[in-house]
């Protein structure tokens, strides 16, 4: 198979009638997800690719013909209509049959936010394949994420929106998403990172359970089942120790900090801060080792 270069579409003719349209964009970091590669091809009788590992995501939508996927020793016989997942740091291989070899499309994405998003298709590295319905949807989705391929941002961005629709598509019908929203997994994620982005503000309980759309009470259930602890503990902890960061890495005043991290009350920050490090602020920073680590605290008391 031929290779292609980054930043251009290429386009492939292979042996006898078979061909591969490709495209790979630019290196691009810290994104929340992106487009690695994408393509459509039909594959010569016999052609493998691997066993190898990928460093990133890739979902293939098989059109027409056969073919094999083997991974973590099991193998897996495809035909028109399935598709088939590769997970980061598996080893695989794939293999078009030899008589009625396979057409497949492709989209190959990794990001920040990928791994989230994999959680909720329904593909696991214990069930890698699935027999799509909707055909059509899912090969215009794909379809429509190479033919806006290109390597300006604004054809950045109308990939990875396609991605997106792409993914949705396969959310929609994903009975591991059902089970791992359920869960309450997903909720606790997204009340995390609401407490990340969000802890400097006033916020409370009822702002966050508001937020990820759940109550007050749901919201505590979920939190003790996977993290052992009420959301006002983890929201104090969480504050607590940023404010720790503030007082080894700034001048700010204890009152500045208090207000950095989410108090209005400077008393009440104290009396916080030394439930959970054993010592008031004012004091964290004198008995601070010399090496820059805090002072082992005292277990805490659970809170509610």
């Amino acid at each position: 198979m031929a290779g292609f270069d980054c930043n251009r579409k290429v386009g492939d003719r292979l042996a006898g009638n078979s061909y591969k349209h490709s495209f790979k964009p630019k290196i691009r970091e810290n994104l929340g997800l992106a487009v690695y590669n994408c393509g459509f091809q039909k594959c010569e009788g016999g052609y493998t690719w691997g066993p190898a590992l990928r460093d990133h995501y890739l979902i293939h939508y098989v059109t027409a013909g056969k073919g094999v996927y083997k991974v973590d020793g099991h193998t897996y016989e495809l035909h028109a209509g399935m598709m088939f997942a590769v997970f980061e740091s598996s080893v695989v291989s794939y293999t078009a049959d030899l008589d009625d070899p396979w057409e497949y499309y492709w989209v190959g994405f990794n990001g920040t936010d990928a791994e989230r998003l994999v959680k909720l298709l329904p593909f696991s590295k214990e069930m890698p394949v699935l027999d799509a319905p909707n055909s059509e949807v899912f090969r215009s989705a794909l379809l429509d994420i190479y033919n806006n391929a290109g390597s300006g941002p604004a054809d950045e961005a109308k990939m990875v929106g396609y991605l997106y629709l792409f993914l949705s598509a396969l959310i929609a019908l994903s009975s591991s998403g059902e089970k791992y929203s359920s869960s309450g997994a997903l909720y606790v994620e997204n009340a995390l990172r609401f407490i990340r982005y969000n802890y400097s503000r006033k916020i409370d309980i009822c702002d966050i359970a508001a937020n990820i759309g759940v109550s007050r009470s749901h919201l505590y259930r979920i939190f003790v089942k996977h993290l052992s602890m009420s959301p006002n503990e983890y929201l104090a902890r969480f504050r607590i120790n940023e404010a720790c960061a503030l007082l080894r890495s700034s001048s700010l005043s204890i009152g500045e900090i208090a207000n950095s991290v989410g108090f209005d009350d400077q008393l009440y920050f104290s009396r916080v801060f030394k439930k959970y490090k054993g010592v008031a602020p004012s004091r964290y920073i004198a008995q601070t080792e010399p090496d820059g680590k805090a002072p082992p605290a005292p277990a805490a008391k659970r809170g509610v």
